[in-house]
Protein backbone atom coordinates (compact mmCIF):
# COMPACT_ATOMS: atom_id res chain seq x y z
CA UNK A 1 0.00 0.00 0.00
CA UNK A 2 3.19 2.38 0.83
CA UNK A 3 3.63 2.59 -3.50
CA UNK A 4 0.07 3.61 -3.91
CA UNK A 5 0.50 6.39 -1.30
CA UNK A 6 3.42 7.15 -2.58
CA UNK A 7 1.95 7.05 -6.22
CA UNK A 8 -0.78 9.50 -5.56
CA UNK A 9 0.63 11.83 -3.47
CA UNK A 10 3.81 12.42 -6.23
CA UNK A 11 0.59 12.94 -8.55
CA UNK A 12 -0.79 15.76 -6.33
CA UNK A 13 2.20 17.40 -6.52
CA UNK A 14 3.16 16.87 -9.99
CA UNK A 15 -0.31 18.31 -10.54
CA UNK A 16 -0.37 21.24 -7.99
CA UNK A 17 3.51 22.06 -8.52
CA UNK A 18 4.83 21.31 -12.38
CA UNK A 19 1.36 21.70 -14.36
CA UNK A 20 0.47 24.68 -16.58
CA UNK A 21 -3.08 25.40 -15.85
CA UNK A 22 -4.97 27.46 -18.55
CA UNK A 23 -6.37 30.76 -17.32
CA UNK A 24 -10.07 31.18 -17.39
CA UNK A 25 -10.05 33.45 -20.57
CA UNK A 26 -7.89 30.42 -22.55
CA UNK A 27 -10.25 28.18 -21.43
CA UNK A 28 -13.50 30.09 -22.84
CA UNK A 29 -11.48 30.41 -25.68
CA UNK A 30 -10.30 26.75 -26.30
CA UNK A 31 -13.99 25.55 -25.48
CA UNK A 32 -15.65 27.35 -28.00
CA UNK A 33 -13.57 26.12 -30.98
CA UNK A 34 -13.88 22.72 -30.07
CA UNK A 35 -17.66 23.45 -29.85
CA UNK A 36 -17.14 24.68 -33.52
CA UNK A 37 -15.13 21.93 -34.59
CA UNK A 38 -17.93 19.52 -33.01
CA UNK A 39 -20.71 21.21 -34.62
CA UNK A 40 -18.61 21.36 -38.08
CA UNK A 41 -17.81 17.22 -37.99
CA UNK A 42 -21.49 16.93 -36.95
CA UNK A 43 -22.75 18.64 -39.69
CA UNK A 44 -20.28 16.83 -42.22
CA UNK A 45 -21.72 13.29 -40.37
CA UNK A 46 -24.85 14.11 -40.77
CA UNK A 47 -24.32 15.08 -44.55
CA UNK A 48 -22.53 11.89 -45.50
CA UNK A 49 -25.55 10.23 -43.63
CA UNK A 50 -28.05 11.57 -45.62
CA UNK A 51 -26.38 11.08 -49.11
CA UNK A 52 -25.60 7.68 -48.03
CA UNK A 53 -28.77 7.55 -47.39
CA UNK A 54 -30.34 9.08 -50.43
CA UNK A 55 -27.62 7.07 -52.71
CA UNK A 56 -28.80 3.51 -51.61
CA UNK A 57 -32.70 4.84 -52.25
CA UNK A 58 -31.87 5.42 -56.06
CA UNK A 59 -29.67 1.89 -56.13
CA UNK A 60 -32.80 0.22 -54.55
CA UNK A 61 -35.54 1.55 -56.91
CA UNK A 62 -33.42 0.81 -59.52
CA UNK A 63 -32.97 -2.47 -58.90
CA UNK A 64 -36.44 -2.99 -57.85
CA UNK A 65 -36.38 -3.85 -54.78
Amino acid sequence: MSKFGNYIQEAYDELLHKVSWPTWEELQQTTIIVLIALGLVTAVVFSMDLVGENVLKVIYQVLGK
